[in-house]
């Protein structure tokens, strides 16, 4: 059978996971051997029939992280002043405005009221609660901490809210210069190509190649307008619906860390991320591996969900995990190992992380209030590029025009 398990060693340290045993007799033996002592475990047959189906309309609407945040710290708050699991969600989900939470709370009140643990009732909305939420609550559980890991993950939420805010911010002025450049040329496109354009045909004039582009989409804009107004939701739609998928993980995961500018921000975020999740599940009693294995799900992109991967095999044969970081120069800077290497020899390996988170954080910080003054040279060059490919080729007849007629 597969146990979920906490023990805890003769110096006092937490260590909890999961196995694959014969009995309970077994797993005491594998933690005596270890230099731990069992305190409890779980049978995680019953998960496999939860119901974790994602319905594709939740793919693309999801709950803010402010409000798991806000959910977490309140929660916290309410068992550790005495209340009962049940009572505390049911006080949440009368103070909680967003619809689509509501709904969820009252099935998790439903479910606890009828015998389901907290963790295996979250389990079946994965797409609001990932692994690394389920985990930390199984484990507070078990280990009889429920409040202590609550107040843990509403900090990782609030640090990764502040991340994302401080990369959407930095992307906010781009975009907005992208969005006006795009309207400009719709009106270029729809209104004055087509006055223009009009005096080729009366003169009978050869066109270049560029000239009969731009007028055949010109034409195709006109007189299709209803295909690219439904074009761009659908392929909206489409962009978010690979980004769910391996193939658009694994390609936007590539993408990104060939930018020049995007590459130092999206290695310093995923570095952040690593460091205070990975500082939060230690901190929380879970074990190294289960940690990795939780990390390789909870991190998207493709070359650190493939490090993580690797590092999970290699320190169950007993490599010591800033070894494994170490090889792993593409997305982990030297740094990174350093200190991890420092915490396990150490033994403060959380803390040590958490400062390592920080300092990402704060850095992350300095290279996004600089993004903008880096992206608009770009953003200027590239309208300066559509500028003159669209003066050279509206000029460029005229003037073949001109000296015809001399």
């Amino acid at each position: 059978m597969e146990v979920f398990y906490t023990a805890k060693s003769f110096s006092g340290e937490t260590k909890s996971g999961q196995a694959k045993i014969k009995d309970e007799r077994e797993l005491v033996e594998q933690l005596r051997l270890e230099g731990f002592v069992l305190t409890s475990f779980k049978e995680m047959s019953e998960e496999k029939s939860l119901n974790v189906d994602i319905k594709f309309l939740d793919r693309f609407f999801g709950i803010p992280i402010k409000e798991k945040m806000m959910f977490a710290r309140n929660l916290s708050v309410m068992i550790s002043s005495g209340l009962p699991l049940s009572k505390s969600l049911q006080n949440i989900t009368m103070q909680t405005r967003n619809k689509k939470l509501i709904d969820v709370l009252q099935s998790i009140c439903d479910d606890i009221q009828t015998g389901t643990s907290f963790a295996d009732s979250l389990v079946k909305f994965p797409n609001i609660f990932d692994e690394l939420f389920t985990n930390m609550i199984r484990v507070g559980e078990i280990s009889g901490n429920l409040e202590e890991v609550l107040g843990i993950l509403s900090d990782q939420l609030e640090k990764d809210n502040a991340l994302i805010r401080k990369v959407r911010g930095a992307l906010v002025y781009p975009a907005v210069i992208v969005v006006a450049m795009g309207l400009v040329g719709v009106v270029m496109m729809v209104y004055v190509v087509p006055q223009i354009t009009s005096v080729f045909k009366d003169l009978n004039a050869t066109l270049p190649a560029s000239t009969q582009f731009i007028i055949s989409t010109s034409n195709a804009m006109k007189e299709q307008w209803y295909l690219f107004i439904l074009g761009i939701p659908v392929l909206g739609i489409f962009a978010k619906f690979m980004m769910t998928t391996d193939i658009g993980k694994k390609s936007m995961g590539i993408f990104v860390l060939n930018l020049p500018v995007i590459k130092n921000i999206v290695i310093k975020v995923n570095c952040a991320r690593f460091a205070r999740i990975y500082s939060s599940l230690l901190r929380s009693g879970v074990s190294v591996v289960e940690s990795l294995q939780i990390l390789s799900r909870t991190i998207t992109n493709y070359y650190y969900k493939k490090a993580f991967i690797h590092a999970i095999s290699d320190v169950q044969k007993g490599v010591n995990l800033s070894k494994v970081i170490f090889e792993e120069k593409k997305v982990f800077p030297i740094l990174v190992p350093q200190m991890i290497e420092v915490g396990e020899e150490t033994g403060k390996t959380e803390e040590i992380l958490g400062k390592l988170a920080e300092f990402y954080e704060q850095d992350v910080d300095q290279l996004t209030k600089n993004l903008s003054s880096i992206i608009e040279p770009v953003l200027m060059l590239v309208m300066g590029v559509v500028v003159g490919f669209f003066a050279i080729s509206i000029l460029q007849p005229m003037y073949g025009v001109l000296e015809n007629i001399k």
